[in-house]
């Protein structure tokens, strides 16, 4: 158990042999749900579980988890916390601290969550912030291993925001030696330190990080085609997003994802969704539904990584 005691804020501080550890893991409990030898590992342990952002997927997956590993989820809103009051996130993290053995935090501001697990003397886990989603990712990489056999040398299209899942993908792609092609409109670049930084992984394991603004040439003879939102969730349900909603769809209406563009890809390609997928805007319904849509799969594969992140690092 490398991971034991550390912090997960993204796969920027993982090494490849512990992302490679941490399939390994997952695909244990996948395989063998009732006998794992991890089964019970928690036994008596609780995580605290900070929501400032709505969740489906990463919220249940983690309290199923310890829940499945004999563990209790203690699921938290900042609007009933002290810290909504003004409670400093320093003195917050080192009180949770002596009540539980981890936490787990979904807000959009990395820089909170750094701070927290710098006061925190117990692992810190990113459920997802604007810069990273580590456990996302991860579990995307389990599905692609899963279904492919491998990671190097994957091709991988990614058309949406250059933001979170994004992100980590790219930085996994440049540890584990894949070619990511993010199709991405100009008005929203990627964080150009993001891309270096992956990119100097890549020339190390012979992958490729591209960044275009043609979804033809990302696809071509892609393995995968990954989709997801244009951007955060608050732009498409709040009314003072209006315009900013009409400037995305403008921009981005060219990366949706439709049959006839999958056809680009190679004949065997995945398509895959972090979900919630908003059909026939980023990605057409016949696609999400059809043959070659792994998103299901994908979704339960949280579960089984969120396994694997708690016991290795709890």
């Amino acid at each position: 158990m490398v991971l034991h005691g550390r912090d997960l804020l993204g796969i920027e501080d993982l090494s490849r042999d512990e992302i490679s550890q941490i399939l390994d893991v997952a695909t244990a409990f996948k395989t063998d749900r009732e006998r794992s030898v991890f089964a019970r590992s928690l036994d008596g342990k609780s995580l605290a579980m900070i929501f400032a952002r709505v969740s489906t997927r990463t919220r249940v997956s983690f309290e199923v988890a310890m829940t499945h590993l004999g563990g209790h989820g203690l699921y938290l809103r900042p609007d009933e916390m002290q810290w909504h009051r003004g409670e400093e996130i320093r003195d917050t993290s080192r009180v949770l601290s002596r009540y539980v053995e981890g936490i787990v935090i979904r807000i959009a501001e990395h820089e909170l969550i750094v701070q927290l697990a710098e006061y925190a003397s117990i692992p810190v886990i990113n459920a997802m912030t604007l810069r990273e989603h580590p456990c996302q990712a991860l579990a995307d990489l389990l599905t692609i291993r899963e279904k492919k056999g491998r990671l190097a040398g994957i091709k991988l299209a990614y058309a949406a925001a250059p933001y979170s899942v994004g992100n980590s993908l790219m930085f996994a792609a440049g540890k584990l030696g894949m070619d990511m092609r993010l199709a991405i409109p100009r008005e929203f670049p990627p964080d150009e330190k993001i891309v270096n930084a992956a990119k100097d992984e890549a020339s190390k394991t012979g992958g490729r990080i591209l960044v275009t603004e043609n979804i033809s040439e990302a696809v071509q003879g892609a393995d995968v085609v990954y989709s997801l939102g244009w951007g955060p969730a608050e732009i498409w349900t709040d009314a003072k997003y209006e315009k900013e909603r009409e400037k995305r769809n403008k921009l981005f209406g060219s990366m949706r994802i439709t049959s006839e563009l999958l056809e680009k890809s190679d004949k065997h390609v995945l398509f895959m969704h972090c979900l919630p997928a908003f059909r026939e805007r980023e990605v057409a319904d016949a696609v999400i539904e059809g043959p070659h849509s792994v998103v299901f799969d994908e979704a339960e594969n949280r579960l089984h990584v969120q396994k694997a992140i708690l016991t290795m690092l709890l």
